[in-house]
């Protein structure tokens, strides 16, 4: 897999409010990676012109199920109110978000909708990919979110819903593994478009499309 070329890079952020596990949910993930280390994966050194604070960087490569080979560039938001202004900056050049809410911390659910619309008054419509995350779905005992309110609210705003358990590592790749896949989906149909001065998606490898070989046509009828 690493030998592979990647045809895009996606940027994808996790949000939520403070405490909910959105980075332990993406170590994970990064550390769950083929070939990747069983040391703690540390983030990565920030990309160019990205806030200095609030926000943590890491990576993971994997094959999409279209077939396409993508780099996804993970960053990992502080909930804090304190780093709300920083965050807002960097929303316009994202492509995919987790909205990330505690089952067991029933404001961090309620607070999905304001992060959600913050996203929207940055992106519109039309440029990013959503998904509802119910993490620390091990915690059964404790939850007061309920999955079924959670799905209703996930079809009101138009997205998907998965619970997750980093510790457990409960659908941790298939939570950031489908959002891959829809986006590229996304792509393929159009409903997101390649621009120049747009973070979001970068096409880093132009695959080459074979060539059948050239073959001499025979002579048309003359024409004369």
């Amino acid at each position: 897999m690493e030998a592979r070329e990647c045809s895009y890079q996606f940027r994808i952020a996790l949000l939520g409010d403070a405490a909910v596990g959105k980075t332990s949910l993406l170590r994970r993930y990064v550390a769950g990676a083929p070939g990747a280390s069983e040391r703690e994966p540390e983030p990565e050194p920030e990309p160019e012109g990205a806030p200095t604070v609030g926000v943590e960087f890491y990576s993971r490569k994997l094959q999409l199920r279209a077939g396409p080979h993508v780099k996804l560039q993970l960053w990992d938001t502080a909930g804090h109110e304190r780093f709300r202004c920083i965050t807002r900056s960097f929303y316009r050049n994202v492509v995919g978000v987790l909205l990330v809410f505690d089952v067991t911390n029933r404001k961090s659910f309620e607070h999905i909708c304001d992060w959600h619309q913050e996203v929207m008054a940055t992106q519109g419509p039309d440029k990013v990919i959503f998904l509802l995350v119910g993490h620390k779905s091990d915690l059964q005992s404790t939850r007061v979110v309920s999955a079924q309110e959670a799905e209703e609210l996930a079809a009101s705003l138009g997205m998907a819903f998965m619970e997750t358990s980093a510790k457990k590592n409960c659908n941790v790749d298939l939570a950031f593994n489908t959002l891959a896949d829809t986006i590229q989906q996304a792509l393929e149909q159009g409903d997101i478009k390649l621009e120049e001065d747009w973070g979001g998606v970068r096409l880093i490898h132009k695959a080459q499309v074979p060539r059948s070989p050239h073959r001499k046509q025979p002579p048309g009828p003359c024409q004369c």
